[in-house]
């Protein structure tokens, strides 16, 4: 038997998070007899996934933090590596926006097929943009979470262009989300959830771009109109000490559960009745696919693309409408029926099945045609 196709995934850290468990996703689910996952991560310490990772026979790299002042060094990395390792990687997929413009220029140079892959619709910081920006002429695919991602990061002209630049769902395994009663009593037991309480559900990191000190406003807001409404925040990041310090001013440390990272985080969607998701900026996060997978009426920003409405769960609210008016929409959409959205989800192609199939075919295409 011919040996996997082994494709570079270059990413920061693989810590639980949305782009993260998207690639974890598609390599649980791949045929890794035809096609293996190694990554590059940054130096520092050991993330989430590493050991899943090499217990599925990926391999692990440690590269220097890009950090500007180190941009020689940084450079010189990849160059090295590509040196030692061309022969091993036909395709690197990249992750990393900041740095995409080095690494990928490296690997071309030494024969790689390159992808660049965006995950946000965020526009990014100025530096950001600046070091990004050369990308969209150095690699030779393109993939985005949605349309509005990949425009953003790569421009219209590449961003429209479906040949070049092409939509990979983040697909998810829909039977794990797929609400069931019976699960969603068990859970709220071993939360100490209340049955009949309200939950006002969400899922993600806690940075700016995720908005959840403007939640918690509205949280305070559903307090004030109903005493048992619970906030079941599951995530983790730099910005939990403001987010415990804003719920600790208003009181409302006995009706927030903050429960950090989950590895079973499906089981966290069945206790929710309502999904609140008021990002400053997205591409097409996972955490939107799981909810409306589960059934949950979505109450999310009209920041986010439209896309992000794959079914007719969504409610599109602009944050400038305030956090009263969100307190609203989200008590009224408390009183939605749950529903099974499987096979609908699964039909509108966010089902790993599907989409590993589809990725498997694509590098093996790319290799193919290659020689």
């Amino acid at each position: 038997m011919a040996d996997p196709i082994r494709i570079l995934h270059v990413i920061g850290i693989m810590n639980r998070g949305g782009a993260e468990n998207m690639i974890m996703n598609l390599y649980r689910n791949i045929d890794r007899t035809r096609i293996q996952f190694d990554f590059v991560e940054n130096e520092g310490e050991a993330a989430a996934f590493d050991e899943e990772i090499l217990s599925l026979g990926g391999r692990i790299y440690r590269c220097p933090r890009y950090r500007g002042k180190n941009h020689l060094a940084y450079s010189k990395w990849w160059n090295d590596f590509f040196q030692d390792h061309r022969a091993e990687y036909p395709i690197v997929h990249g992750h990393i926006g900041s740095t995409a413009a080095i690494y990928l220029s490296a690997a071309k140079k030494n024969g790689c097929y390159t992808i660049a892959h965006s995950h946000s619709a965020g526009k990014g910081s100025v530096m950001y943009r600046v070091l990004s920006y050369p990308t969209r002429y150095i690699a030779d695919h393109f993939f985005a979470c949605s349309t509005d991602a990949g425009i953003s990061r790569y421009g219209s002209k590449v961003g429209n262009d479906h040949e070049r630049c092409q939509v990979l769902n983040n697909a998810i395994d829909t039977q794990k989300f797929v609400f069931n009663e019976d699960a969603a009593r068990k859970m709220r037991h071993q939360l100490q959830i209340p049955q009949d309480a309200l939950v006002v559900g969400h899922v993600g990191r806690f940075v700016d771009a995720k908005n959840h000190l403007f939640l918690v406003d509205v949280f305070e807001k559903i307090r004030q109109r109903n005493s048992n409404a619970v906030l079941l925040l599951v995530g983790d990041g730099e910005l939990r000490p403001q987010i415990e310090t804003a719920i600790s001013r208003k009181g409302l440390e006995d009706a927030v559960l903050m429960t950090g990272v989950q590895a079973n985080v499906w089981d966290y969607y069945q206790v929710m009745d309502v999904f609140a998701f008021p990002s400053v900026y997205e591409g097409l996060a996972v955490s939107m696919v799981e909810a409306q997978t589960a059934g949950l009426p979505c109450c999310v920003s009209a920041n986010v693309p439209q896309e992000t409405a794959i079914t007719d769960l969504v409610e599109f609210i602009p944050l400038e409408s305030g956090a009263s008016h969100w307190a609203d929409r989200i008590l009224q959409r408390a009183n939605d029926p749950r529903r099974d959205m499987g096979a609908a989800m699964t039909q509108a192609g966010y089902d790993i099945a599907t989409t590993s199939q589809w990725l498997e075919d694509f590098y093996t295409k790319v290799v193919n045609s290659r020689g």
